[in-house]
């Protein structure tokens, strides 16, 4: 059963918590990060991103950058910008985003949890990604970023966490520069605590939706520093998440860009392609699919309906019938030859959050073909995980993106 702990967060003074708060770290590249925080020296990319001041060209992964992480942690504490609460506790962080509300529960969970599976993955982890995050980890002394997670609807913790939202007052409220609502509410009372934590102890399975490389990354430090102190107890047992209950999070559309036909002309694709899907032109320009196992296309100017045939579903199989993976296997490798798409430079994948007219500017650009796909549901996403299997890649676009620098969990 998933462990919920309440911590002491560091975390920003009310006047300053819009100017700390900051989208992730992997949505943007160092250019973008050094735009975002001109005239902001409280932003948290300079802890996130903190390249954005040293020289550029600076080596992303030298020592230096991890250095300067720390040096800029350090500063918006002594500066007074961040402090740390007194005593454990939980908060609530509620996100408002075209007026659809996701309200989730912010404290730690553990990484005995995710050893066990107890917290359920969906997608492999590179790596060097890992590397990266471990070493500001480990140079912060601290999780800077929380992990997204989610969980299968409990009705007496919606009712406690909704109870004190209507009974107390936020201690940050403000519209972020991505025009989202971002409102924070502390848990102090230790009643309230015991009784989520408990509640949580009841609940089987959590599911991390976002943030797979920051949690194997905790996890890793958090196993390292167990073994150095002999299997003590300590913070560094646990890291930084953000649960939500499953009813209020929406997954958008992950759409795909390909920039060649595999040398085929257009007649010839369509062709082929015609083998495992009916393909008709569509009603609507842009065209958005309206259900499973359709998909649009753009080709040529034009935007087609694709609807895949029965006989290339496998209804009983978790990963195979995404769409995800009937578009993968039934069309982008076998017809345009692209069998890696984590690798392969041949094929770029768009968010939902930037519109399908996004896929039209692409291939005017230059891309030769644009496919937009149906979302990937949470309840695919958590049949996955419990099966134990992964997602293909680029199956899920969550929005919003949660904050970083709105709680930081200290490991020592």
């Amino acid at each position: 059963m998933a462990v919920l702990k309440a911590f002491k967060a560091v975390r920003p003074k009310p006047e300053y918590a819009s100017r700390v708060g900051a989208l992730p770290y992997d949505v943007m590249d160092s250019d973008e990060a050094r735009e975002m925080v001109k005239g902001n020296p409280f932003s948290f990319l300079h802890v996130d991103k903190a390249e954005i001041d040293l020289p550029i060209g600076t080596d992303l992964y030298c020592e230096q950058v991890y250095s300067k992480a720390r040096e800029n942690l350090d500063g918006l504490k002594t500066n007074g910008v961040c402090v740390q609460d007194e005593k454990p506790m939980l908060y609530i962080y509620r996100q408002i985003m075209n007026g659809r509300e996701q309200t989730g529960i912010v404290g730690c969970t553990a990484v005995d949890d995710y050893v066990n599976n107890v917290i359920k993955k969906h997608e492999h982890t590179r790596a060097d990604k890992e590397e990266d995050r471990i070493r500001h980890i480990e140079a912060c002394d601290a999780n800077t970023g929380p992990i997204f997670l989610t969980y299968r609807e409990n009705e007496k913790v919606r009712s406690i966490v909704e109870n004190w939202k209507n009974s107390h007052e936020p201690v940050y409220d403000f519209v972020s520069g991505d025009n989202v609502a971002q409102t924070v509410w502390v848990i102090d009372s230790d009643s309230a605590i015991s009784e989520l934590e408990s509640e949580f102890a009841k609940i089987p399975s959590l599911y991390i939706a976002d943030g797979h490389h920051r949690a194997a990354s905790a996890v890793r430090v958090g196993a390292r520093r167990k073994a150095e102190k002999a299997g003590a107890d300590g913070e560094f047992n646990y890291f930084l998440s953000v649960i939500f209950p499953c009813g209020d999070l929406k997954i958008m559309d992950y759409n795909r860009v390909i920039s060649d036909l595999n040398s085929m002309s257009e007649e010839e694709f369509l062709n082929r392609i015609s083998e495992n899907f009916t393909v008709e032109k569509a009603d609507e320009s842009p065209y958005s699919p309206s259900c499973r196992h359709t998909f649009g296309m753009y080709l040529g100017s034009v935007w087609y309906k694709l609807t895949a045939k029965p006989e290339i579903i496998n209804e009983s199989d978790p990963v195979a019938r995404l769409d995800v993976s009937i578009l993968q296997n039934s069309l982008i490798a076998p017809v345009l030859g692209i069998s890696d798409p984590r690798t392969d430079k041949r094929i770029d994948f768009v968010g939902g959050i930037r519109g399908l007219k996004e896929l039209e500017r692409r291939v005017e650009g230059g891309m030769k073909v644009a496919f937009s796909m149906y979302p990937t549901s949470l309840e695919e996403l958590m049949d996955i995980a419990d099966a134990g299997e992964v997602m293909p890649p680029k199956s899920t676009w969550f929005e919003p993106k949660l904050l970083s620098g709105l709680f930081i969990h200290e490991l020592s």
